[in-house]
């Protein structure tokens, strides 16, 4: 059952989007605990991301998520959606007028992505809503814009150029 009162449902809402933030934030500390030659401490950023994924789950479950699947992509869907035709184009602008050029690179990769993602989410809740899963043996992720190819990995990134083989599969 979801929350249902204004404000706690704006706490919970808050407290998701805290927790996902610190969920992702300390990956990435992972990530650089690893360069920097610091394994058991990037462990422990990693399972401290780990409690914090559950403490956003909970939260998310609690304001009554998630859907049924083919709800669950709508979201998606609308989620891609506003960020290509609305959110991305804008903090892009904003960039350029400010000479902000590693901002206007992210910005680009994540709004060239964000299309390929909405068009996936809409073809798949096609199929669910059919009550079938949908085809696809592989995804392919480029780890520079997150760039996505569903079976075959390009050469080369369309949008950034790196290599597919330094592409990270989901099998």
């Amino acid at each position: 059952m979801a929350v249902k009162r204004k404000m706690t449902r704006k706490f919970l809402e808050d407290a998701f989007a805290g927790e996902s933030m610190a969920h992702m934030r300390y990956l990435i500390f992972a990530e650089q605990a690893e360069r920097e030659g610091f394994p058991k401490i990037a462990k422990l950023f990693r399972a401290i991301a780990y409690a914090e994924f559950v403490h956003a789950k909970n939260h998310f479950i609690a304001l009554g998520n998630p859907g049924k699947t083919h709800e669950n992509l709508q979201a998606g869907i609308d989620g891609e959606t506003y960020e290509v035709e609305e959110m991305y184009p804008v903090f892009k602008n904003v960039a350029e007028f400010q000479g902000e050029k590693e901002a206007v690179r992210t910005t680009y990769y994540a709004l060239e992505a964000e299309k390929i993602h909405a068009e996936l989410y809409a073809e798949a809740k096609e199929k669910a809503e059919e009550g079938e899963d949908i085809e696809i043996k592989k995804v392919y992720i480029c780890p520079v814009c997150g760039y996505t190819a569903v079976d075959e990995v390009p050469d080369r990134c369309p949008i950034c150029g790196t290599p597919g083989e330094e592409f990270i599969v989901f099998e």
